[in-house]
């Protein structure tokens, strides 16, 4: 089985990255403009010359668009948003950080309300 490869300025397997280390940063994005996973959007932006293009979620929410860079499990945004009120992987249990969601603004247009 070939690795789903996961792009930036990785300091481990998991998908930590020089930005964002600590235990619990353990998703990676796929970016629209790329179609390829970035640790996070600062890696994006520092390896690329191009703006980010953001996802529109009432047309994009059932493509994979996170991964868990643990056990390499893709999600839907869907999928990821409702196991995310457990804070955990759906398919390893890995704990996710409960923070990213205040970055959902640079990924995605129309998040859930809620979660902005």
């Amino acid at each position: 089985m070939i690795e789903t490869a996961i792009y930036g300025k990785t300091v481990d397997d998991q998908s930590r990255c020089v930005h964002w280390h600590l235990p619990k940063d353990v998703i990676a994005i796929k970016f629209k403009c790329c179609d390829r996973y970035y640790a996070c959007f600062e890696c994006h932006q520092e390896l690329n010359s191009h703006p980010i293009e953001r996802y529109d979620l009432r047309d994009d929410a059932n493509k994979y668009l996170i991964i868990c860079g643990v056990c390499r499990h893709e999600m839907t945004f869907a999928e990821y948003h409702d196991n995310n009120s457990n804070l955990i992987c759906p398919s390893c249990a890995s704990p996710f950080n409960p923070g990213c969601k205040l970055h959902y603004h640079l990924y995605f247009r129309n998040p859930p309300s809620v979660m902005c």
